[in-house]
């Protein structure tokens, strides 16, 4: 299959989806970890009804893979802060509140259009209006 480029507009929205997608890793981990942490805590049943542990071995094991989950959560994290902020600064560059408004409800908060479009008190197809526009205008940093 052969690969076609991003146009502008894709490229700008991928960098302007870059914070809610690393703020979904982020999540991910922080989940793996939670689970590791409540398998280790209490132990599972299986189906003998006798009581068996997670599938690490000792409790070196489990050490060493939580510190690797919590390892890989910091670098995320902080890829999640710089992602923010360089998603923010562009918003906040642009001239137009309306286009700063709904860019970040939409890239920053994560919101549905109908929900951004009740908030700001405009139609759906009014949104798209001003969201094809505010692309246009939007300069990647």
């Amino acid at each position: 299959m052969e690969e076609r480029e991003l146009t502008e507009n894709e490229q700008k929205k991928l960098f302007l989806r870059s914070y809610l997608r690393d703020k979904q890793a982020v999540i991910r981990i922080e989940e793996q970890l939670a689970e590791l942490r409540a398998n280790k805590i209490s132990p599972s049943v299986i189906n003998d009804g006798m009581p068996h542990g997670t599938e690490l071995s000792d409790l070196s094991d489990y050490a060493a893979k939580v510190d690797e989950l919590e390892r890989k959560l910091l670098k995320k994290r902080y890829k999640r802060l710089q992602s923010f902020r360089k998603v923010q600064n562009a918003i906040e560059a642009m001239e137009d509140e309306a286009e700063k408004e709904l860019l970040t409800y939409r890239y920053l908060r994560g919101m549905k259009w109908e929900e951004i479009a009740v908030k700001m008190g405009y139609s759906w197809k009014h949104m798209h209006r001003i969201h094809a526009r505010a692309i246009n205008n939007l300069k990647m940093t």
